[in-house]
């Protein structure tokens, strides 16, 4: 298999692939992509891609869509970072409430004898007052792999935590604390929160998900957290909420010319998987999955098609469909290879939305006859033989 690099990628991560495998950061005709932050909107992936492995959880620097219709697989890596980002979130806490950048700010512009700084800062110290976590109430939006661990590690600060996520995984609430309470509306969250963090993913339903009125709804001094992605708030109705006292402080990864030298807004650069452990850990995560796909055709943490899994059976060829999910799909692929005399010892079917995959485990050999016949099926983005 080829593989092509964008970003650098943690040696880690592509000490995963096999010796078997060409790894080069201007590969032509690639099979594979790995990727972190590189933007693809703007490349022309060649038609010999089969998946692209995004090292990292957001996915909106891949064109999801355009591949999705050529049948190739998009991978994220969910959880790989999210120590790295709870971590940050939680220093972003309690830079706002214990006011510390202005604070800092105050500090490095001292000047004078010890004594003139001594007394100067005494004096000057009553302007940065700030609050402690314990007993405040952190509203969480988004309980994925970060949203989850932001949540515990509060609780473990003393802090009551109300969290948002009508589409909250089995698995992620198994991981959350029992005692983090559940919210019916994002309203309730904006209402009864002190301090509001969001963890959900840059999506058209997401897009200015905080805006004017729900900003509105928050207690005065309360405090918005950003560490997901930009387009979640409205920028302008963040900034009038920090003007009229509804917001202390807006801190977040993406800086702007419009939140630059603003009093009570935070913007770091994009910090929120900038550790050499998170690095590690999403390019191993990406390296794996994308290898389990183009080996095995099998699909783990895809962000278009559906999870698929199934034991391959000694002895035969499988055969790895990526279809949209219509009627009658797996029936004409059985009829085929049917016809063909070809016996079926293992099938998996799931289905996405509008895109499905199929995984047959065939006894004997596929002919490329066949895999034309099942490529020209009305439906068919994708067949691989493996």
């Amino acid at each position: 298999m080829r593989i092509r690099t964008y970003n650098a990628i943690s040696a880690l991560g592509l000490d995963r692939l096999p010796d078997t495998y060409e790894v080069s950061s201007d590969m032509q005709d690639p099979d594979g992509v790995l990727v972190r932050s590189a933007d693809l909107h703007n490349v022309t992936l060649p038609d010999s891609v089969l998946a692209v492995a995004r090292a990292g959880a957001g996915t909106n620097n891949i064109p999801v869509a355009e591949l999705s219709a050529r049948g190739v697989v998009v991978f994220n890596t969910p959880g790989a970072n999210a120590n790295a980002v709870k971590e940050l979130v939680i220093a972003g806490m309690l830079l706002a409430a214990r006011n510390l950048v202005p604070a800092a700010a105050f500090a490095a512009g001292l000047t004078g004898t010890d004594a003139e700084i001594n007394e100067a800062t005494e004096k000057g110290k009553k302007a940065f007052v700030g609050f402690e976590l314990p007993g405040r109430t952190l509203g969480v939006i988004g309980l994925g792999a970060v949203g989850v661990q932001v949540a515990n590690a509060a609780r473990g600060l003393g802090m009551r935590v109300v969290g948002f996520d009508p589409a909250i995984s089995i698995g992620n609430a198994w991981q959350l604390a029992s005692d983090v309470e559940r919210a019916a509306t994002l309203e309730d969250v904006f209402a009864g929160a002190d301090i509001v963090t969001l963890h959900v993913p840059l999506v058209e339903a997401t897009r200015g998900l905080v805006r004017a009125e729900r900003l509105a709804a928050m207690k005065p001094g309360s405090v918005l957290l950003n560490f997901s992605r930009a387009g979640i708030v409205d920028e302008t109705a963040v900034l009038e909420a920090v003007d009229r006292g509804t917001l202390a402080s807006y801190v977040c990864d993406f800086p702007s010319s419009a939140l630059r030298g603003k009093d009570g807004v935070v913007a770091l650069p994009h910090l929120g998987a900038s550790t050499g452990e998170a690095e590690d850990n999403c390019a191993v995560m990406a390296a794996d999955q994308l290898v389990a796909y183009l080996d095995d055709g099998e699909i783990r943490n895809s962000v278009n098609f559906p999870e698929a899994s199934l034991r391959r059976v000694p002895g035969t060829v499988r055969l790895a469909i990526a279809n949209s999910n219509v009627p009658n799909m797996v029936g004409q692929i059985s009829t085929l290879l049917a016809d063909a005399g070809l016996n079926i010892a293992d099938l998996l079917n799931k289905s996405r939305g509008d895109l499905a995959y199929t995984l047959i485990d065939v006894d004997g050999d596929l002919p490329d006859d066949v895999m034309v016949k099942i490529r020209s099926i009305a439906g068919v983005l994708a067949a691989r033989r493996l």
